[in-house]
């Protein structure tokens, strides 16, 4: 089924590595393929030096405009960026590049919009809140987030998948912080960041679970094959 037609897509990646190692691989997955050629082309720049999106000031989105234009440079015709926070600077990178970003947090708003739920819980930093905040608002749905201490123990417990841990320990304290959201009114929740998803899945919560990057692999193959059409531009 190999289409030279298809479109090159690039990754603004590497924030953080895991969650881009694990959605380049469900770009693969989701690629109906015989052969090698039937994939869609991939340009990706891993970079993790890209400064703490969670940090006002760090420069962040001038860094992450300048691997977009690299990546235009190279032959990518479409963007995405598995990193839910990172969209704050989502004009930017569109204007700087010239290219369109697949937008991984309209995906989980619409998501979450599908099943007919008013109050949505989202595990995530909080400019990926801020973010959410407005797609729900955009949709007359109403955002339900952790009380600021527990935000902090959220914090503390993504920065631990960060730093590679795995184990049940920390599923079960992200399973908690969705548990709390859930009692607070959540009628959904949304992984607002692309860590979550890498310790806590459907069976750990009594809620259905979207996962944003999955939305946003599945959407990127969809566009890149022809099946979707391109995001607008930023006017």
């Amino acid at each position: 089924m190999s289409d030279d037609s298809s479109l090159t897509l690039g990754v603004l990646g590497g924030m953080g590595p895991a969650a881009t190692v694990e959605f380049l691989a469900r770009l693969q997955a989701y690629t109906p393929a015989e052969k090698d050629q039937d994939h869609i082309r991939v340009i990706a720049d891993i970079n993790p030096k890209a400064p703490d999106r969670n940090v006002p000031g760090s420069g962040a989105g001038g860094v992450l405009a300048e691997m977009a234009g690299a990546l235009r440079g190279a032959g990518a015709e479409v963007l995405a960026m598995p990193c839910n926070t990172a969209h704050a600077h989502a004009d930017l990178i569109q204007r700087a590049s010239g290219l369109p970003l697949i937008d991984m947090i309209d995906l989980g708003a619409e998501a979450a919009s599908r099943g007919g739920a008013m109050r949505v819980g989202v595990l995530g930093t909080k400019g990926a809140l801020k973010l959410y905040r407005e797609y729900l608002a955009a949709r007359a749905m109403g955002l339900v987030m952790l009380p600021p201490e527990q935000q902090e123990a959220f914090m503390v417990t993504l920065y631990r998948i960060k730093s590679g841990e795995r184990g049940d320990d920390v599923t079960r304290e992200m399973a908690a912080h969705a548990e709390a959201l859930r009692q607070l009114g959540a009628e959904v929740l949304v992984a607002g960041c692309t860590e979550v998803p890498l310790v806590l899945d459907d069976e750990d919560v009594k809620l259905e679970l979207i996962d944003p990057g999955d939305l946003l692999a599945r959407r990127s193959v969809a566009v890149c094959l022809g099946w979707e059409p391109l995001p607008h531009m930023p006017g």
